[in-house]
């Protein structure tokens, strides 16, 4: 499916549709208004309960940018862009950051103070995972990976637990797989066939080395599902299957605990599909 054209005539009537737009556009969009959508896909709460202005300087573009990023995907001004926005964000599960704050005003200090935090946060991004992830791109990344002769696990850092379990997961289950680890700067890119299938995961700030990795795999002609946390990641550019995970935090600390969830749902569904072949 060719991306939608820059300067819709029409305004997405949903937030999944507004998304689909962005990913299929946000790269031919210039530098200024780039940066603007890659801050509204992180941060998609704030068009609701912010001005031009203090979304202007959360993205550090100027407020003329906004407006005009407004206009490309179809809007007649930024009012009618945010009323979208609100109108879903009145729909969305419950305020978890207020339960969060209520924690805090007793204290952080001690463990279970903290573990109550990872526990709530977690809770809540395994309900925004629901929301997140595209039932039809779900299902056609199991199609994908069931049928591909090898299928490679390509994440590190933070994203290097989710790629492990997977690994883990398929080998328990006899399917031919390959945990890319990286250890002692071992390249195994060499084993990736053009009939094989790449499960790329990289969350923001985003690893360099899984973006140069599946680039090279996509070049080939080899199918990417990409587990990634936004529709303007860089695996997007890439025509990968994309499945969006989004994590909160505590602090500057993110858990798994939705990204594990998918990649055991995954894992089990490629299973359960090679096993009826």
């Amino acid at each position: 499916m060719s991306p939608e054209p820059l300067s819709a005539t029409t305004a997405p009537e949903t937030i999944d549709g507004f998304f689909k737009r962005l990913g299929g556009s946000a790269d031919r969009l210039p530098k200024r208004l780039k940066q603007f959508a890659d801050f509204i896909a992180a941060n998609p709460d704030r068009v609701a309960v912010s001005t031009v202005a203090e979304l202007a300087e959360g993205a550090d573009v100027q407020p003329s940018a906004v407006m005009r990023f407004c206009q490309e995907m179809g809007f007649s001004g930024f009012s009618q862009m945010q009323k979208l926005f609100r109108s879903h964000y009145s729909q969305k599960w419950p305020d978890y950051a207020t339960r969060l704050a209520k924690l805090r005003d007793h204290g952080t200090e001690s463990p279970s103070a903290l573990l109550a935090e990872f526990v709530e946060v977690g809770r809540a991004s395994l309900e925004n995972l629901l929301t997140t992830v595209d039932s039809a791109a779900l299902q056609q990344a199991v199609d994908v990976l069931s049928r591909a002769e090898t299928i490679h696990m390509i994440g590190f850092r933070r994203a290097f637990p989710v790629t492990s379990y997977l690994a883990y997961a398929f080998e328990k289950m006899d399917v031919p797989a390959v945990l890319h680890s990286g250890i002692a700067n071992i390249n195994m890119e060499h084993l990736i066939r053009p009939n094989d299938a790449v499960i790329a995961v990289t969350f923001a700030p985003y690893t360099e080395m899984t973006i140069d990795m599946a680039t090279s795999a996509r070049a080939s002609g080899t199918d990417i599902v990409a587990i990634t946390d936004v529709v303007t990641s860089p695996l997007a550019r890439l025509k990968a299957i994309q499945l969006l995970v989004s994590e909160l935090d505590v602090g500057a600390f993110r858990a798994l605990s939705a990204s594990l969830s998918l990649a055991i749902a995954l894992a089990v569904s490629v299973g359960a599909e090679r096993n009826r072949k």
